[in-house]
């Protein structure tokens, strides 16, 4: 006859697949206890990430699978986003890689587990805390190797990147993968700059669409983007832009 016990192997078998991540949160809502999850673990059923999270003895997880609990079953606003979606879009070869950095994107405030940060997925996570840009506009749900995961679209991604220069990324490179955007879409770019509270990002963005002479440049409602007032200087000893009164790498400017 099978046990109540079995019944409970039964459900933890079945939300436990294979590569991904299950969090205590979900095994909760489940019937699958603390006392019962430690059991399972002494039993050798399931493998703890850290305090929090389990997965299948043995499985080799990559970051995505640890993405997907954050935002599918503890509900963070958290997104892949800046160079990490850009790349998975299929602009790689505009960019140096040295080693993979994964590029994460939250609200203000947004508090990562533990046993997120503290697993060695394999590579670099870059978390940015930031309210620059709206929560959800630009962003779509991707497979990432059978793995579902939000990642901002190109429009988004790349002012995700601006955001991050000089820093944290390259604004030469920048310019050259905003080069090979010939396909955004302009009323979502006019949505993302409209909403944007980064001055540096949005007068960044129309200096490059400008100097890439993009066909979409002309239909952005460029009369509902406020780009402040005042110099900024993005780079000291550069080159000025009086028009968007930016100081900018002379590389960049002489490109």
């Amino acid at each position: 006859m099978t046990t109540h016990n079995d019944t409970k192997l039964k459900k933890l078998f079945n939300l436990l697949q294979p590569n991904n991540v299950i969090t205590a949160a979900v095994l909760d809502e489940n019937g699958v206890s603390r006392h019962l999850r430690r059991y399972y673990q002494e039993s050798g059923w399931i493998e703890p990430l850290g305090r929090g999270a389990y997965k299948k003895p043995g499985d080799l997880l990559e970051w995505q699978a640890g993405v997907n609990a954050l935002q599918n079953q503890l509900n963070i606003k958290i997104h892949v986003g800046g160079l990490t979606a850009l790349i998975l879009h299929g602009f790689s070869h505009y960019f140096r890689l040295s080693k993979e950095t994964i590029y994460l994107f939250s609200p203000l405030q947004t508090r990562m587990p533990n046993w997120f940060t503290n697993y060695n997925w394999n590579v670099e996570l870059f978390q940015k805390p930031t309210s620059f840009l709206p929560e959800n506009t630009g962003i779509k749900e991707m497979e990432i190797k059978d793995i579902k995961v939000n990642v901002s679209t190109p429009e988004r991604a790349i002012l995700e990147c601006l955001f991050l220069a000089p820093q944290h990324a390259d604004l030469v490179e920048c310019y050259q993968v905003l080069e090979g955007l010939v396909n955004l879409k302009p009323r979502l770019v006019s949505e993302l700059l409209s909403a944007c509270n980064s001055v540096k990002v949005k007068r960044l963005f129309l200096y490059m669409a400008e100097k890439a002479n993009h066909q979409w440049l002309q239909f952005l409602k460029t009369d509902k983007i406020d780009l402040g007032s005042g110099d900024r200087m993005i780079t000291e000893s550069g080159a000025y832009s009086s028009k968007y009164k930016i100081t900018i790498p002379k590389e960049l400017a002489e490109l």
